[in-house]
């Protein structure tokens, strides 16, 4: 009996009751976690036909109707939350004609977000399509711009181009009084200006800025005569200039004359 106990007492000793403890915690926390683990598949199966119930467009569209951002929304697939294709549905929002990008995503439960960036028209390029402030071409429908804008020609891909160059003509032209209205570029590279006041200048391929500015110096001479208007002035000489005149109208007529 003694001899029983001794071994019961070694085998005891021998015992790593730290490794025991050990191992049953991994063998517990490994069942929660199989456990969560169906749960959670189990509620996806229950829930993956969540309906999207709410729209919400964010962003400030001002040409852009929301009633059209939900018609283009409702061609992709809204009847899952989890598997509506974002992507999808980003595509077609920036198809609308107004739209420069857009961002889309789920917010749990139930709702879309879509949030718009519109192109802001600066200009009419080529009489029947838009540019927008980085002098990128676009096609809207253009009576809903309700503003004043420039008319600005070139061929295809010149359009950032013009847009600067008039932007910077602009500038010189409001410093001196005049006010640049329309530009264009040739198939052959030379840019056209024209002022409100009728005024066409032709500026050639080379030296534009220098010879915008020749007219700036030498148009406070021109204006001066009485019977006739300034018409078109060709800049397209390394010195001078060439002007054709027009006659006055009725109104301009009577216009000087009080004056």
């Amino acid at each position: 009996m003694s001899e029983l106990r001794e071994k019961l007492t070694n085998l005891k000793e021998r015992t790593n009751w730290s490794l025991l403890f050990g191992v049953s915690f991994f063998l517990l926390v490994l069942f929660v976690v199989i456990k969560l683990t169906f749960n959670f598949s189990d509620w996806l199966v229950q829930d993956k036909d969540a309906r999207l119930k709410q729209l919400q467009v964010l962003g400030e569209p001002h040409y852009t109707e929301e009633r059209d951002i939900i018609t283009a929304i409702k061609q992709a697939d809204l009847n899952s939350f989890f598997e509506l294709d974002v992507k999808h549905v980003q595509q077609l929002v920036t198809e609308l004609p107004w739209v420069a990008s857009a961002s889309v995503r789920k917010q749990w439960p139930d709702t879309l977000q879509v949030y718009v960036v519109e192109h802001h028209p600066v200009a009419y390029w080529n009489d029947d399509m838009l540019l927008n402030t980085k002098g990128q071409v676009f096609s809207a429908p253009t009576n809903k711009v309700n503003t004043q804008l420039p008319s600005l020609f070139g061929p295809e891909g010149s359009e950032g181009e013009a847009w600067q160059t008039f932007v910077r003509f602009k500038e010189l032209f409001a410093v001196n009084g005049l006010n640049l209205t329309s530009l264009a570029l040739s198939e052959r590279f030379a840019w056209q200006l024209w002022l409100d006041n009728g005024i066409r200048l032709n500026l050639g391929r080379e030296e534009k800025a220098k010879r915008v500015q020749r007219f700036i110096d030498v148009y406070p001479h021109l204006k001066k005569r009485q019977d006739v208007r300034v018409d078109v002035v060709d800049l397209r000489y390394d010195t001078g200039l060439a002007v054709q005149f027009k006659p006055l109208d009725v109104t301009e007529e009577e216009q000087k004359s009080k004056a």
